[in-house]
């Protein structure tokens, strides 16, 4: 895996061994990237169930101001620490060791996210506990972009139930990016 563009173009980074976790390859990180461009300068970016820190990495290399990584393992957290340094983004990045669940309110005093990704654990509802709290937070707003990596097969049909309206979808050949924004109060 490496960062595809920006300031830490063609550094690999390192990820985690085995199969607790599957990193985005570069062909589907270069399509979402290639969506989110216009978006990503300046913005603040939280990468929820970061795995090796790749997508949050490869925002700050393209002009995020800021990204926030959260993985519950000890071990992605250290590998995301490393590809930091490697990429010498550190100073613009934070590393939260925690589960989703208790990391979203510990993150309340951070205000608002401009971009939101999470790329949780397939089949395990956790993208629905994790959307539910956004619902409510100071973490997402109308103008926030929350973008769901998910199985090729997952049903969203529940984000209206949490506030949440599908604005885009874009299918790959065995998964999908599901890109929601908060629904507008009236």
């Amino acid at each position: 895996m490496r960062v595809i563009a920006g300031k830490a173009r063609r550094l690999l980074l390192k990820t985690l061994e085995g199969t607790d976790t599957r990193p985005t390859t570069d062909r589907i990180k270069e399509t979402l990237f290639n969506i989110l461009q216009s978006d990503l300068y300046g913005c603040s970016f939280l990468d929820l169930f970061a795995g090796s820190g790749g997508i949050g990495i490869e925002a700050l290399s393209r002009g995020a101001l800021e990204a926030v990584f959260v993985d519950s393992n000890p071990k992605a957290a250290s590998i995301i620490r490393e590809n930091l340094q490697r990429t010498r983004l550190e100073e613009q990045a934070r590393v939260v060791l925690a589960d989703a669940a208790a990391a979203l309110p510990r993150l309340e005093n951070h205000g608002r996210f401009d971009i939101i990704f999470m790329d949780p654990p397939y089949r395990k509802g956790l993208e629905n506990a994790a959307l539910a709290y956004l619902a409510g937070s100071s973490l997402a707003d109308e103008e926030t972009l929350v973008i769901i990596e998910a199985d090729i097969d997952t049903d969203f049909s529940w984000t209206s139930e949490c506030g949440f309206e599908v604005i885009r979808e874009k299918k790959y050949k065995t998964n999908k990016h599901m890109f929601l924004k908060r629904k507008q109060e009236n």
